[in-house]
């Protein structure tokens, strides 16, 4: 029984130098090929030129480590116990950005078998759905914040209701014996068609009010806020 165990974790297929570069070359062509994907998908603030190469990187050594592997129990065993005490604090900006990470250690995993039928043919769906998926952006959301005196609570409420009507979300009102304050949750979209129909921008007709301190716009969306 110790024998067969023994020559079961010792056991491990040798590869000729051809079939190693043949798998960290198809680790390289396909991580280039998720490099494109990423810089197509990402357009705007979100790039990150550094993170993109770091994909084409990780899915070359994904498929150096299991080029050795290989079928040795034993140094997987001993490569999870090495890799386990690797910890990563980078944040991920775009929910996107794991998938990519999925996606190089797949296509570096498939490699370094030698499997490049599913490796390449993955991938290519992969990409073509990124393409098609990749440029749909979240509708940006809008915090519009109203400082005024008591006195213009009223008028204030009146003219996002003009503008808005219930699509306007108050989520947050504070009030002092002498001010009020009100920050509505809108979409671009909606301010877009708001001061297309009336002709005037929210701040202009907010500062008609008197007793207006100040009107804010402010952007936010999963990417980025400003």
């Amino acid at each position: 029984m110790k024998n067969q165990i023994f020559n079961l974790i010792k056991d491990q297929s040798a590869l000729t130098f051809q079939e190693i570069a043949a798998n960290i070359l198809a680790a390289a062509i396909l991580g280039f090929l998720i490099f494109i994907s990423y810089m197509i998908s990402h357009k705007g603030t979100i790039y990150s030129r550094k993170f993109n190469v770091s994909l084409v990187i990780l899915t070359v050594l994904t498929s150096m480590v299991m080029t050795v592997i290989g079928n040795n129990v034993a140094l997987s065993l001993g490569m999870v116990g090495a890799l386990s005490i690797v910890r990563f604090r980078t944040a991920i900006k775009d929910s996107r950005d794991t998938v990519y990470i999925f996606w190089t250690i797949i296509v570096g995993i498939c490699c370094g078998v030698g499997d490049y039928i599913v490796a390449g043919m993955g991938s290519g769906v992969v990409f073509l759905l990124l393409l098609l998926f990749g440029a749909i952006k979240n509708n940006n959301r809008m915090l519009v914040i109203v400082r005024g005196g008591r006195t213009a609570e009223t008028a204030i409420q009146a003219v996002m209701y003009k503008f808005f009507g219930a699509g306007a979300v108050l989520r947050v009102k504070n009030s002092t014996s002498e001010s009020i304050e009100f920050i509505y949750e809108i979409t671009a979209k909606m301010l877009t068609q708001a001061e297309r129909k009336n002709n005037i921008g929210i701040c202009d007709e907010m500062y008609k009010i008197a007793g207006i301190e100040y009107v804010n716009t402010v952007m936010q969306n999963d990417e980025i806020s400003n």
